[in-house]
């Protein structure tokens, strides 16, 4: 359970900083598409963690989390082009990257966890 808190805040904490990175790419770099895509999965990653709290069966749950995992890989795919693009330095990439890296290790322990492998 103590795991499940920890990705509980963390997932929150970084779904906050993906909408103040959403907002300084769509203010500044005025790019609206990528930057929408990464808002939608990175605030999900919380969003669906959230919601495995509320799992009415361990099924239930594993199927929450399973989602949340889903979508840090896809936020982690969107970070990658945004600096591969140039629209991230590597210096903005690297205060945020290590975070979703981190969000993936986490959720795949609690996956295994739930599964008991």
């Amino acid at each position: 359970m103590k795991k499940f808190n920890i990705i509980t805040e963390k997932s929150y904490n970084f779904a906050v900083r993906i909408v103040n990175l959403y907002m300084f790419l769509s203010s500044d770099k005025k790019e609206y598409v990528l930057s929408k895509q990464l808002l939608r999965c990175g605030t999900s990653i919380g969003a669906n963690v959230e919601e495995a709290q509320g799992g009415q069966s361990r099924a239930d749950f594993l199927t929450k989390i399973t989602i949340a995992y889903k979508e840090a890989r896809e936020t982690a795919y969107w970070l990658r082009l945004l600096k591969d693009t140039k629209f991230l330095t590597q210096k903005q990439f690297g205060a945020i990257y290590p975070d979703v890296e981190e969000l993936i290790r986490i959720i795949t322990a609690i996956q295994r966890g739930t599964k008991g492998d």
